[in-house]
């Protein structure tokens, strides 16, 4: 098995590969992503970041199994998450540093999220989604994920660290490709925790920000606000953004939100963001966009997790356009930026310029 997956010495190019050794590499995939979940379950980039160490002291500071922290460390050295040193201790790369808990950026809490006892299981029920078209996490945890977050208080709390490090790497892109120097008030639609709209805000002094969400979520915002000197700009309602929505803004954002829902719940919010927008609002949809058939792109793993976990989705540019459509919304531009999510310009289908 080793010699299949690790290939021939002195292969030097993906075009060297062959179908079997390409497949059975893809199928190994899994054992790669639970490994460096556990690592960083169990802070190992946080142990190394001072000075390269030894398993056997490793294994001491997490409580492990000497030898079995050994093997683990030593598979992940092969795909560049560690390094092995002659004297055999082991030190970060650059990619295993994502891991540590106090870089910006840090990876770490989505790797324990991939890796939990939240999402994992449900990633093995993959077959039953295929099959029936239902979420496998409702048949997994016998309710809906919303459900569940909201009587699990550490699944939960893990929930929302990865959405705010889903941010922190995505918010810088955001702001350097999109200039929100014409708008007056931003509602930032389910929008976590405010890390965007805090960025905005903080960016544009006569901006004036408004984050629309869950009661739990605004008051953990609005002390973040406080905390950021930002308090007396930045203002957090809680509400059922399929009810209604606040209205009078000249600039409305949906980040990482719609992919959250089908299509008949997706189109119910995007009329009820549609119905708040007064003339000439722009609605900015900030999200992956599937790109065409055969072309590599994560995002249609992605779109697998959405519907595994929420029966939510992905969407290509063209399904984004139809969805638009049946909310009187008209998708005015597409903006790439160098993070995964694109940035869907959206105005009234009244008010729409043509693509």
């Amino acid at each position: 098995m080793s010699a299949e997956f690790g290939g021939r010495k002195g292969s030097s190019s993906a075009s060297a590969v062959g179908p079997r050794q390409q497949m059975f590499s893809l199928l190994m995939g899994c054992y790669a992503a639970q490994c460096i979940a556990v690592a960083a379950d169990l802070r190992i980039a946080d142990h190394l970041h001072e000075a390269p160490q030894r398993p056997s002291d490793l294994a001491h500071d997490t409580r492990c199994d000497a030898r079995a922290l050994h093997r683990l460390l030593r598979a992940l050295a092969g795909i560049g998450v560690f390094h092995e040193r002659d004297d055999g201790s082991f030190e970060l790369t650059a990619a295993g540093a994502l891991l540590r808990s106090d870089v910006p950026g840090s990876l770490q809490p989505i790797a324990r999220l991939i890796g939990s006892d939240l999402q994992w299981p449900t990633l093995g029920k993959l077959s039953h989604t295929v099959r029936t078209g239902e979420p496998a996490f409702e048949h997994v945890f016998g309710m809906s994920m919303w459900e569940y977050l909201a009587t699990h208080p550490d699944a939960h709390a893990l929930f929302q660290a990865s959405m705010s490090a889903f941010s922190t790497a995505e918010v810088r892109a955001i702001l350097d490709h999109y200039d929100f120097s014409d708008a007056i008030t931003v509602v930032d639609v389910a929008g976590g925790q405010g890390t965007l709209l805090a960025a905005i805000v903080d960016k544009y002094p006569h901006v004036e920000g408004i984050l629309f969400e869950q009661p739990e979520v605004t008051r953990e915002a609005r002390d973040q606000f406080v905390a950021n000197g930002l308090g007396h700009r930045c203002r957090a309602i809680a509400g059922d953004m399929f009810s209604t929505i606040p209205s009078g803004a000249d600039c409305y954002i949906m980040k990482s939100v719609l992919h959250d829902w089908d299509d008949e719940r997706a189109t119910q919010l995007l009329r009820t963001c549609r119905d708040a927008m007064v003339d000439r609002a722009t609605l900015l949809i900030i999200t992956r966009v599937v790109r065409p058939a055969n072309e590599p792109d994560l995002s249609k793993f992605q779109d697998l997790n959405m519907l595994i976990n929420l029966n939510g989705a992905e969407r290509t540019a063209d399904e984004f356009r139809e969805l638009l459509g049946n909310a009187d919304l008209h998708l005015d531009e597409i903006i790439a930026t160098p993070s995964p999510l694109s940035i869907l310009v959206c105005t009234s289908a009244a008010s729409g310029r043509p693509s």
